[in-house]
């Protein structure tokens, strides 16, 4: 097995167990254990994604070891898992770094908005698409940012629970200011959307060689 593919299937499985024991860590000694809700929990873009994310690195580290192609993988999903935990970094960084973080746990933290950005998107860099990427993909990509805002301001509506402040309405000044946050949050998704196809594209190969 080339050197590049044994490396690449050690990277994700690590990554991965990391993620999603950080994950369980803190919904099992936190949430669970201090009675908060469950579906709050899952509420959370960063633990979708961080979920999400994990899943994928699992799923194309077992389709590398059977030696499978994953040209549907690229387009439709893992892509996509670049995508969004590359925006939880970028929006943690710039709007969340300052807000009180609650019962998180500090290294939960660190792995989900810090060490997770910067190993999927230097895992597509490192080990990019087999095939270049249409602009179909920045599509399919933005299906779940959009539903996953409209999903959470009407919850919110209807619960009182918003897992983000730039959601709630009372916090910015009505749904004017969410409609603003929103309609920013849309472009940056299309835009990095836009950098992950076409840096995906810029080095797309196949996965055979050793490095």
């Amino acid at each position: 097995m080339p050197t590049s593919r044994v490396a690449a299937i050690a990277y994700r499985f690590f990554f991965a167990a990391l993620s999603l024991a950080a994950l369980f860590t803190q919904l099992f000694l936190v949430t669970i254990a201090l009675g908060h809700s469950v579906v709050n929990f899952f509420g959370y873009f960063t633990i979708l994604g961080n979920l999400f994310a994990s899943i994928v690195f699992i799923v194309s580290a077992i389709r590398l070891l059977q030696g499978k192609s994953s040209t549907a993988l690229d387009v439709g999903i893992r892509g996509a898992s670049v995508v969004y935990i590359a925006f939880i970094g970028i929006v943690f960084s710039t709007l969340l770094r300052d807000v009180d973080l609650g019962s998180l746990i500090p290294w939960v933290n660190i792995v989900h908005h810090y060490v997770m950005p910067i190993v999927v998107v230097l895992d597509w860099i490192i080990w990019p698409p087999q095939r270049k990427l249409d602009w179909k993909a920045v599509g399919l990509w933005m299906i779940f940012p959009v539903v996953y805002v409209v999903v959470s301001l009407v919850r919110g509506a209807i619960t009182g629970f918003y897992p983000y402040p730039f959601f709630d309405p009372t916090v910015q000044g009505g749904y004017g200011g969410v409609a603003i946050y929103c309609a920013v949050m849309v472009v940056a998704f299309v835009l990095l959307a836009i950098a992950v196809r076409a840096i995906g594209n810029l080095r797309a190969r196949p996965l055979t060689s050793p490095k």
